[in-house]
């Protein structure tokens, strides 16, 4: 999942746009180099901590890293809500202490540890990162660099969205549930929410089309070049076309009574999952293993993927970072390389779903098919969604400002807040927050 500023604005191509490439031998998958990777160092315990659901420990690759590595245990510590990470991360950068060997930090957040933070996190070339750079996206690369040419983190995903969807749900309500089918007749924000309505008139109880409007939001932001700032740094999202048509859809949803009015990462919107209480939910790749870990083993073949309404785009992709107060650098380097790279990459996606952002990843997954999701070609899907995603002016207050409206939303959608009312909350959330 998607930050006043006065620094420059990064702009990025969130997605691979070349699918050729030769793996250049650093980023090999098999035994890494130093201390961890010789197992002379002994016994150590490298921490990671991360937001949401990376599913390295889901798809088994911190075993297989221990297998490899005899001597190094990896621990995971996790919060569900990145922007209670982010906080956290923050108190802890301030402070010096609790931080972790290994840091998640998601994409909308990036600039602003390039641009703010640069002196908290471990330049990675000292540990050989430069070398791997031709494996990455160009932009993916290019967003964790410092004007003076520091790496800050290695990336780990990109974010193309789709749409998935409960085929039981959609076949409860007299409504088509091929994927093909869907993606024309959806194939306009219109077009999904006349869907929507159609739903709803005959909708099994107690259940929605979609999960929040807050995700519909999210994803329609995703669709756009510019959000939030200009390429010159300018704040613009007052006037953003691509904010204003995506909030004005978003209430449009909430009036309908469209939503399942949930606010995404809570216990509630966790367990609507598995209670099957919404047929909708705007699906960047990321979000294949939350559905699968949310609604479990009785949630396969009752999902689907089809094509995004209007177009392609993406929403979220993050990066692995050392913190300057980590205990072991060298070993925690070694271990994002290993992650990172081409084979666990596309070894991820096959399992949970993150979209690879390593160039070789990208070709290695074009035709996975996911049984989960009715054998969905998720390869060819997100694939296609990838390279056609639009290049994204990143801010270092993306997340802050994302975050803001999106609350604001949520009071519509639950309390009835009159919508300008609600944007006007937003203008001022964002002030607040960014200074």
């Amino acid at each position: 999942m998607p930050l006043a500023r006065a620094a420059r604005s990064t702009t990025v191509r969130l997605v691979a746009v070349a699918l050729a490439g030769t793996l250049l031998a650093s980023c090999d998958s098999g035994t890494s180099t130093g201390s961890a990777g010789s197992g002379k160092a002994g016994e150590i315990t490298l921490t990671i901590d991360l937001f949401g659901s990376f599913g390295y420990q889901e798809a088994g690759l911190y075993a297989e890293y221990e297998k490899l590595h005899p001597g190094v245990t990896i621990k995971q510590t996790d919060t569900e809500d990145e922007q209670d990470y982010w906080k956290s991360l923050q108190t802890r950068l301030a402070g010096g202490g609790g931080l972790a060997d290994v840091q998640g930090i998601e994409v909308g957040r990036i600039a602003a540890v390039t641009q703010r933070q640069a002196d908290r996190f471990e330049d990675l070339n000292a540990y050989g990162a430069a070398a791997l750079k031709g494996a990455f996206a160009d932009a993916k690369w290019s967003a964790a660099t410092t004007k003076d040419g520091r790496v800050l983190g290695l990336g780990t995903d990109v974010g193309p969205e789709a749409m998935c969807y409960r085929t039981d749900l959609f076949r409860a309500a007299g409504l088509p549930t091929d994927r093909e089918v869907l993606a024309r007749k959806w194939s306009t924000w219109q077009g999904y929410l006349d869907l929507g309505r159609q739903y709803k008139k005959s909708a099994p109880a107690k259940t929605a089309w979609l999960d929040s409007v807050g995700s519909l939001y999210a994803v329609m932001t995703g669709q756009a070049a510019e959000r939030y700032y200009d390429t010159s740094g300018k704040l613009v999202y007052e006037d953003s076309p691509a904010v204003r048509t995506a909030w004005d859809t978003s209430v449009t949803a909430a009036a309908d009574g469209l939503s399942a009015e949930l606010d995404q990462w809570s216990p509630p919107w966790n367990q609507a999952f598995a209670a099957g209480s919404f047929a909708t939910i705007p699906c960047p790749a990321w979000m294949l293993g939350y559905i699968k870990g949310q609604a479990g083993d009785a949630g396969k073949g009752k999902w689907d993927v089809a094509r995004l309404p209007s177009g392609a785009g993406n929403w979220g992709g993050s990066y692995l970072a050392v913190p300057r107060a980590a205990r072991h650098k060298k070993e925690a380097y070694d271990l994002i390389r290993w992650l990172t790279a081409p084979e666990q990459q596309a070894k991820l996606f096959r399992k949970q779903g993150q979209f690879p952002s390593a160039v070789a990843a990208i070709t290695e997954v074009a035709d996975a098919k996911d049984p989960y999701f009715s054998d969905a070609p998720i390869g060819r899907i997100f694939g296609d969604a990838a390279k056609a995603a639009p290049v994204q002016v990143l801010g270092v207050d993306d997340k802050t400002i994302a975050d803001q409206i999106v609350n604001a939303l949520s009071e519509v959608e639950r309390k009835g807040t009159a919508p300008d009312k609600a944007w006007e909350t937003a203008r001022r959330g964002v002030k607040n927050a960014t200074g």
